[in-house]
Formats: C-alpha cells, sequence, structure tokens
C-alpha cells in the first residue's frame, strides 16, 4: 500500500478529530478512569491491530494510552493507519 501525499493525509485527518499527525505518525492519546480500563481498551486494540496485520506503537501510562500509527514498511500514513484509528475510536 502506497504511502499518502500530506495532503491526503490532512483530508483524512479531517474525518478523526482527535487525533494528530506527529513526526510523520498518527497519534491519540486516551485517557480512561483507571488503570484496568486502559488495559481493557489496549487488549481491544491489539485485537483489531491482529485482525488487520497492522501493529501500532502503544505507550500505557496508568490510565492514559498513546497510541500512534504509521506503516513502517511504506515509509509513512497509509489508508491502514487511519482504518485502524477509526476502529481504535470505536473500542472506547
Amino acid at each position: 500500500m502506497p504511502a499518502l501525499t500530506p495532503e491526503q493525509a490532512n483530508s483524512l485527518l479531517e474525518t478523526l478529530p482527535d487525533w494528530k499527525i506527529e513526526s510523520g505518525e498518527l497519534v491519540r492519546v486516551f485517557k480512561f478512569e483507571d488503570f484496568l480500563a486502559a488495559m481493557r481498551f489496549v487488549n481491544k486494540v491489539a485485537e483489531l491491530a491482529e485482525t488487520a496485520g497492522h501493529h501500532p506503537d502503544l505507550d500505557i501510562r496508568y490510565n492514559k494510552v498513546r497510541l500512534a500509527l504509521v506503516t513502517h514498511d511504506a515509509g509513512g500514513l497509509t489508508k491502514k493507519d487511519f482504518d485502524l484509528a477509526q476502529q481504535a475510536d470505536k473500542a472506547v
């Protein structure tokens, strides 16, 4: 899958209001009531990622989960990143 142009990525970003592009990655920080809720979310995202064959970088800090997406083998953001971001939003 080819990397998106900056214009294409910014257009898709408009559909994900809680996300931003940082250093070439699609990023969102999710906040939960406690650690266990954060871990339930991480497990849901893990299942979605495994099904999609597209694995995000996850950083867990107590009740906050930073999710970062980029398609490394394409050298940038692809539609796969935006699709998984949309699925993660629904998993909250």
